[in-house]
């Protein structure tokens, strides 16, 4: 198994993707509509170009090269634009549209890179949508995923250094890092880069028993969330 695959620019389904978290990818070019019929899953999708036209449930929204969003059951894109998709098969997320996309991550990452959680987990465990960001002259150190990442360079250059060979990355390039697969960035090309990341599960979320609204609840002084008799069942 290779640890780094790149993908054309195609428009519909390009790929299925990592089968312990069933997903698929998908793009979508200038003057063709994007139809998703899966109403069991949820669609997690960014504008690299253009202004295409989402439409869900007979809402019209524009959108706008930066933005991205998900969308749970099906709807339609299109317009002029280009994109790609990520749908996670058999799971229901929130409606979100944001974006456009900051320049630098919000959060401390490795070796000198920063990340933002663009569409975070509604739950332990659930999917979510990241953007990371590699200053000019990063060297990051090799490591692995415990699952597929999906990703596209939305702006900079940069390289992917992995036991198969050296991948230059350029803007508008989609890619798979593979479960597992040893990888690392580099920006040798004197610019900074960003990358779009979906990732089919995480470590990270709100349950039941710890989110905001119970934590800063407080009863006689104490959380709500150490409150057990008085917790919703």
């Amino acid at each position: 198994m290779r640890s780094f695959s790149h993908f054309d620019w195609q428009h519909g389904k390009i790929a299925d993707l990592d089968r312990q978290f069933p997903s698929y990818l998908s793009a979508f070019v200038p003057d063709q509509a994007l139809v998703a019929e899966d109403d069991a899953g949820t669609h997690f999708g960014y504008v690299h170009e253009g202004q295409p036209i989402l439409l869900v449930d007979g809402r019209v929204f524009h959108l706008h090269p930066g933005m991205y969003f998900s969308v749970p059951g099906a709807f339609r894109m299109i317009g002029g634009g280009r994109g790609i998709v990520v749908t996670r098969e058999n799971w229901q997320g929130f409606f979100h549209i944001g974006g456009p996309t900051e320049h630098t991550g919000r959060l401390k990452y490795i070796d000198g890179c920063t990340d933002s959680l663009l569409i975070p987990p509604v739950r332990l465990g659930d999917p979510c949508l990241n953007l990371l960001y590699f200053p000019a002259g990063i060297d990051q150190t090799q490591h692995t995923h415990p699952s597929d990442r999906i990703g596209m360079i939305l702006s900079g250059r940069g390289q992917c250094i992995t036991p198969d060979g050296t991948v230059d990355l350029v803007p508008g390039m989609i890619f798979c890092i593979h479960t597992g697969g040893l990888h690392s960035f580099r920006t040798p090309c004197g610019e900074d880069m960003r990358v779009l990341a979906y990732h089919p599960d995480s470590d990270f979320g709100p349950t039941d028993e710890k989110h905001p609204m119970i934590n800063r609840t407080i009863v006689n002084g104490v959380s709500a969330s150490e409150i057990e008799e008085i917790r919703t069942r």
